[in-house]
Parts: C-alpha cells; structure tokens; sequence
C-alpha cells in the first residue's frame, strides 16, 4: 500500500481501489470522486497522506467501458444528436447528485426540468436508440446517475406503450429520475459494498426512498405526487417490500412501473456485490417473478415493448454468426430483427453488417444471448 500526500488529491479525482486513513479507515470508496469537503475536512485534522493499493483512473475510461467494438457499434448506428443528449443528460444529473451529497440547497429546480424537457421528446422519437444506450451502457461501472436515466427512460417507455397522457408521462420521467436520490445521503462505503450488507447497514440502506421522499420535496420542490411515487418504488407486489410493505393496487401505478423498470436497469449493470446479467436473462428473471416483487400486467407491457431478446443485445445465430438486435415484433418476440457484426466467417462488421428480420428469414434462429464483451473474444 502506497502513501499519497493530501496536497496531491484534487477533487473530482478517482483511484481503482479503496482510499483510506492511517491504512484502516476509508478515505473513499475505488471509483468514487473525492469531495472537497474530504479534503479541508482531513487538512484541518492534521492529516498529511492516505493511502492506497490502487492507482489514480482517467474518468473518460469510467464512462466508456473497456471494449473498442462496443464503441464502434454504438457509435455506428446511433444518431449523435441522441447520443450526445443521453450522455449530457447523464453529466448534469450527476452534478445535481453531487451537490446533495455535499449538503448544498441551492438547486434550482429548473436544471431537471431541462433534463426532462429534452429527454422526453427524444425518448419518443428515437426510442430504439435510447434502449440501445441502456443495454450497452450496462457493460461499464455503473454510476448513480447512469441508472437513473436509464431508469427514467426505461419508465417512460412502458408509459407510452399505456399511452399515458403528457402531464402523467412527465410525473413518472420525474419521479424515475430522481428516485434513487436518497442514495446520496448513504455512505458511500454501505453502497460499494462487495459483500452483505450488516443488519444495521440493511437498515440504513433501506432509508433511501424517504430521503429521495424528503429531497424531492423540500429541496427541489416537487409536489407530494412525485415525491410519493419515489418514495414508494421499492414497495412488492406481495407485501413484503418497504418503507410501509403495501401490496398490489394499494401500490401507485407509476411506482410500480419504476419498480419494474428499476429491477431491469439494475440487473443488466455492473454492481460493487456482481457483474451485469445480459438483456435477455434478465428478461428472464423478470418473468419469473410469479407476482411477487411486479405487477404482473405492467411485466407484460415491459416485455411486449422490449422483446425478450431487447434492442442492443447480443445474440449467436445457428449458422455462428453473430448480431445486434435492432428492432423486435411484439407478436414474435423471439424473431426480432438482427444487424450482423460477425459473420459466420469470422469477419467482423460493426458499421456494415446484413440486416436481418428474422421473422422473415425462417433457417436462421437465436441459439443464444451472450455477452458483449465476448465479441472481442471470438
């Protein structure tokens, strides 16, 4: 374990592994920013180094991921105007977060209100896109606001398959938005975590929807509605989730569809405790929930827009070649349509690959999903 001096940390700065104290106490979680309130706050207790096995990580490699072709795929077939506002969107949530982890109240309403304003449309318009993102944003280190969007997204997109009307669509994009807020009151020790969480660390963890509650009510002044469905979205179809273990209807809709959304976000991205599920088993998962975590009709409406095989997954043919899924058929959800990155030669195409529909091309089937990162392996 090396020594840094406290005059080389700058905030903002990440290293790959743990910081800590005296070699005992945790300075800061790997990958997580320092805070310049960390900083005074250790200077004005006399403390002149800290110290670490990790090495200090460039944040652009936090958000890009590690494969070079998932770049180029998500590069090569999505709008850049999209791309850019799912990543800007990303970029100003994250600042709100930090300045509520550093107990600043001058927020100013406005700035989600910009984010929802222009996400809303975009997801409307280019919501294949949108999903690809969310499939392959899952590969790399997930971040707060990361799943957040990816949950709003997500969200509104069972809503519009409900069509809900525009005011109730903006409640849910908000209330998804900002439903995991409450994490930033956590420490952030408890959230990175590895292994399981202490009865008293459970305990704690379990506070975050009533501060989400709390935040979104008294700092960024949203009404009771958006504040009650973030408050609410970690309450079970059966009655045994929490803060007040309501069951089935009692449970507002648009809480329910976060639920939903939420358990899917989570299970295709890379957590402290395990790595991401591809789209497809965790599509499974969710239908073999039994009514027990999800409302079941708000699982069918999930499925029928997403596909059991989603929009950006990765999928081995019969004849060995390899494709994205970019589109699906509601009807036929195990025949979607399929861009080929790798042929049944080898030869890989991540810009210029066959389409194919696969409902209409009936001697070629999906014999599995697999992971994105085993592309490069192949």
């Amino acid at each position: 374990m090396r020594s840094i001096s406290i005059n080389e940390i700058k905030a903002g700065i990440r290293f790959s592994d743990d910081v800590y104290i005296d070699g005992d106490t945790i300075f800061v979680p790997k990958e997580l920013p320092v805070k310049q309130k960390d900083i005074d706050r250790l200077k004005k207790w006399g403390i002149d180094t800290v110290q670490t096995q990790g090495h200090l990580i460039d944040d652009d490699v936090l958000k890009k991921g590690d494969s070079d072709i998932l770049n180029e795929i998500l590069e090569a077939h999505a709008d850049t105007k999209v791309l850019n506002l799912y990543t800007s969107s990303v970029s100003k949530l994250e600042k709100i977060f930090n300045k509520i982890q550093d107990d600043e109240t001058d927020i100013d309403k406005k700035d989600i209100d910009d984010i929802l304003g222009k996400l809303l449309p975009a997801i409307k318009e280019n919501k294949e896109d949108m999903i690809n993102f969310i499939i392959l944003s899952g590969q790399g280190k997930s971040r707060l606001a990361v799943s957040s969007v990816n949950c709003a997204v997500l969200s509104v997109i069972i809503g519009m398959e409900i069509k809900f009307p525009q005011q109730k669509l903006y409640n849910l994009a908000a209330a998804a938005l900002l439903h995991d807020i409450g994490m930033m009151k956590i420490p952030p020790d408890i959230q990175q975590k590895t292994g399981g969480l202490e009865e008293k660390e459970l305990k704690l963890m379990k506070t975050h929807p009533l501060y989400s509650y709390k935040i979104i009510k008294e700092v960024l002044k949203y009404g009771d509605e958006i504040g009650k469905i973030a408050l609410q979205h970690h309450e079970r179809w059966d009655g045994k989730g929490y803060p007040r273990k309501l069951k089935e209807k009692d449970i507002p809709l648009l809480s329910r569809i976060i639920a939903v959304a939420d358990a899917f976000e989570a299970m295709i991205s890379t957590r402290p405790y395990r790595n991401s599920m591809i789209g497809y088993k965790a599509m499974r998962q969710l239908l073999n929930d039994n009514s027990r975590r999800f409302d079941s009709n708000v699982l069918k409406v999930f499925i029928k827009t997403m596909g059991i095989y989603p929009i950006g997954s990765i999928v081995l043919l019969n004849d060995a070649s390899i494709g994205r899924v970019i589109g699906v058929h509601p009807d036929a959800p195990l025949r979607p349509k399929i861009k080929i990155i790798v042929d049944a030669e080898g030869n890989k195409h991540p810009k210029s690959g066959e389409k194919i529909d696969l409902l209409e091309k009936k001697s070629l089937f999906i014999a599995k999903a697999i992971n994105p990162e085993d592309i490069e392996k192949t």
